[in-house]
């Protein structure tokens, strides 16, 4: 199986099992052996579909400013975690690929492998709310036709992206491409580069 076949069948396993409740504070129930890249791809899409309906929740105009301010800073904390775990995965790869050794002609990529898989996660997202768009009863015929089309653009997107994948990874197993992944060094979270923390740490 391809390891991309492996992501999508996983994250729109995710999304499904997130949907029985639609709650942001259900908890996760991971059916995969833990520390296993499965079990990482899981959490990796919870957490994304988690914060797909924070974000929903915090555009209604009529939301109460005090939840709003509560919501936010689970958004940054949802946003500190998929990049920790984003991070953990490309250690995945860092570690499956420790005894290639790359070509002397060896390129890099613009983005490593995790971070594109990070972008499928989203995509799998965007492609079940659309499709849920596309059959909704009570929209007119254009609404349906425009969201039609849409779907048709994401599918053809996953399975560019999915292609894409798989050719990094076999460029990376043959030697012809390297990974080499930086930390993401976020400044705002961090009580000693964010000056509104760290001025008021001095006072």
């Amino acid at each position: 199986m391809k390891f991309t076949s492996l992501c999508n069948s996983i994250f729109d396993q995710t999304i499904k099992d997130y949907h029985t409740t639609d709650n942001v504070d259900t908890a996760i129930s991971n059916p995969y052996e833990l520390k296993t890249i499965e079990y990482y791809l899981y959490l990796k899409n919870w957490i994304d579909t988690v914060q797909w309906h924070f974000e929903d929740i915090i555009r209604d105009p009529n939301i109460d400013p005090v939840a709003a301010l509560e919501l936010k800073r689970r958004i940054d904390k949802s946003n500190q975690d998929r990049t920790d775990l984003v991070e953990l995965i490309d250690s995945y790869f860092l570690d499956k690929y420790k005894d290639i050794q790359p070509k002397a002609d060896a390129k890099i990529n613009t983005e490593s492998p995790a971070w594109a898989v990070d972008r499928l996660s989203i995509l799998a997202l965007k492609l079940y709310h659309m499709q849920q768009e596309v059959d909704r009863k009570e929209v007119d015929a254009e609404h349906h036709e425009q969201c039609s089309k849409k779907l048709a653009i994401l599918l053809e997107q996953r399975k560019d992206l999915s292609t894409a994948i798989n050719e990094l990874l076999e460029d990376i197993e043959a030697g012809s491409k390297y990974m080499k992944v930086y930390k993401q060094m976020k400044m705002y979270n961090d009580p000693d580069l964010n000056p509104v923390l760290y001025e008021k740490k001095n006072k």
